[in-house]
């Protein structure tokens, strides 16, 4: 019989290797080369596992379609990296919109808050 910490070592061991064989080994698109982890660099999670790229040790290109334009897009490994270790973005997270639809939300929300704002400044003159 098995002890409880025997049985998840085991577990984990087996998700690796699974994790491991259903993910596409490609190199980042931008450099050629695999994009290393820096685990310390990443923002602190709460979670039994790590995420599969901390496992491998390395970034991987993704591709994903946009949920705006519906377009076949790629998140490369040099993004990911950006994005987990730089700007300290969730480890679960994952990209949603390409880079034209991310623009076109960003400018269409500082619209929406300089219109606030003006309507508040307008209130308030009118007091």
């Amino acid at each position: 019989m098995k002890s409880s910490k025997q049985r998840r070592t085991e577990l984990k061991a087996r998700r690796a290797e699974r994790r491991a064989r259903a993910t596409p080994h490609r190199p980042s698109r931008e450099t050629g080369r695999l994009v290393p982890v820096n685990e310390e660099a990443l923002a602190r999670y709460s979670s039994y596992g790590a995420p599969d790229f901390v496992m491998r040790g390395y970034y991987v290109d993704r591709p994903f379609k946009c949920a705006g334009c519906g377009a076949d897009e790629v998140w490369t490994g040099t993004q990911q990296k950006w994005w987990y270790e730089v700007a300290r973005g969730y480890v679960y997270s994952g990209a949603k919109l390409c880079r034209a639809c991310r623009r076109r939300e960003r400018d269409r929300r500082a619209e929406v808050r300089r219109v606030h704002l003006e309507g508040l400044a307008r209130r308030k003159r009118g007091r």
